[in-house]
Formats: C-alpha cells, structure tokens, sequence
C-alpha cells in the first residue's frame, strides 16, 4: 500500500478537505497557496492516464468539485490543475488557488502553517463542498 493509500485509508493524519467512496481530497502539506489540496482515487493507481475512462472522467468531476469548493473557501482569480506525478507512485492532482500563473512555481519556498491553519483550511473547503 503505497502512502496515498495509507491516507485515504486514515491510517496516516492528514486534513480531509472532501471525500466519497471512490476518490479522496485532504491538504497539501507543503502548499504553494492557503487551500492548496490533492485530489486521488482510492484505487491505487500510478500514472492518471492508466484509469479507465469511465473512472477518469468521475476522478475530474470530483475534482471539479473540490476545486468549486476551494474557490468559495479562498476567493481567488481560478483553481489551477496541476499533474505531476513523479513524486509518489498513485495517480493525484494538485489542486492551487491563484492569481497569477506565478503562483504555480514549485520551486518556490512553500508556506509553513501551524496544525491550528491546516484545520482551519480544510473546515473551510470541507464546509463548502458540503461534507
């Protein structure tokens, strides 16, 4: 079981921002943005184009949604869509609020925030997505 797993699985702590039975939303813990959020299916699976059609396509409106969600949480100009995917081995999207393409750099020095400020950005997101 690789660490996205163990995540959505609670085995590991992380800060659920939305969630049903096929797919998982909880904080980056190291954001670009206040908000920043990734989005993965429960399925272990490593590269996003490997899912099967149908499920993609369910894996995007999820992810629609939480970007909705974050949008009303943390106003800002749009929700960037960002997949990498090297970094671990189960297929995930980064989810950014922005308001300029500038502030899609993962080079840049990411934010430190207390426990009290993730708790407080994933309540907000999860508020608004209504969970």
């Amino acid at each position: 079981m690789d660490i996205f797993s163990k995540i959505a699985a609670g085995e590991i702590p992380s800060y659920t921002c939305a969630e049903n039975d096929r797919f998982y939303a909880f904080l980056d813990i190291n954001p670009l943005a206040k908000g920043h959020t990734l989005v993965i299916p429960r399925r272990e699976v490593d590269y996003i184009f490997d899912m099967e059609d149908e499920e993609l396509a369910e894996f995007e409106i999820f992810t629609k949604q939480v970007a909705q969600a974050i949008r009303r949480a943390f106003p800002c100009r749009k929700v960037a869509q960002v997949v990498l995917g090297l970094e671990v081995a189960h297929a995930h999207i980064h989810l950014i609020p922005i308001n300029s393409e500038a502030d899609v750099d993962f080079h840049k020095e990411k934010l430190k925030l207390s426990e009290v400020e993730f708790q407080d950005i994933s309540a907000r997101i999860r508020a608004e997505f209504g969970q």
